[in-house]
This record gives C-alpha cells, sequence and structure tokens, in this order.
C-alpha cells in the first residue's frame, strides 16, 4: 500500500535554498567587508582570466559592476539573496578585484532634534 502523502526524493531539497548555499559554500558572512544593501561596488582593474579561479557568479558580478552597483541591484540583477552577494562581493573584495564604498550617514545618530522632527512629522499626519 502506498500512501499519497509520503515525501518523494525529488522534493527534498528547496531549489531556492540549495543555489545561494552552493554558490557561497556553504559560508553566510563576507570575509571582508560588511555589504550594506545601499553598499555600493566597482570593479577595478583588468577582467580576471580563466585562471583566476571565479566562479561564473562572481564572473558576473564583476561584468555589472563595470559601473558602480549596489548590493541590492547586484541581487536583483543575478537573483540570488543580498546575503549570497555580500558573500560573493567579500571574495572579489578580498582579491582586489572590486572596490566596496559603504554608505555614509548625512545624520548624527545621536542627535536629539532628528528624533523630534521625526516625531513631530508622524504627529502631523
Amino acid at each position: 500500500m502506498t500512501r499519497t502523502d509520503e515525501p518523494t526524493d525529488e522534493h527534498w531539497v528547496d531549489p531556492e535554498i540549495i543555489r545561494p548555499y552552493v554558490v557561497t559554500r556553504g559560508r553566510t558572512q563576507p570575509v571582508h567587508g560588511k555589504f550594506d544593501l545601499i553598499s555600493m561596488a566597482l570593479a577595478v582593474g583588468p577582467s580576471p582570466g580563466p585562471d583566476a579561479g571565479l566562479d561564473p557568479e562572481h564572473l558576473q558580478i564583476l561584468q555589472l559592476c563595470r559601473e558602480p552597483k549596489s548590493v541590492a541591484e547586484i541581487a536583483a540583477y543575478l537573483d540570488l539573496p543580498a546575503g549570497t552577494i555580500r558573500v560573493l562581493l567579500g571574495d572579489l573584495f578580498d582579491k582586489q578585484l572590486v572596490s566596496a564604498q559603504e554608505p555614509q550617514s548625512e545624520v548624527d545618530m545621536r542627535d536629539m532634534n532628528m528624533y523630534r522632527a521625526v516625531l513631530d512629522g508622524l504627529r502631523s499626519l
């Protein structure tokens, strides 16, 4: 007797989870940098040759980053989670193939006037 609700071997892993895991080799944090969603990455230097030991996703990032792109943009273009992109950018940054610019806060987060202005704006809604 076969039960129809038993899991089959074909569906034991969700491809949406396994692909990022494989791409990053199980890593969840970049080797260098923190790469916020709005951090900008730019490819530097000549394109690496086939002996550089880069994965296809690394090469796609380098191609995209010939012009500055944010982590969020790269993730959207490659259809990968931002966490995966952060790990891959860390690899490229470590090999000095990309430069990264972290976002700079225009507001001092300890400034009470900023919080008052936000509260006043919310109250006026």
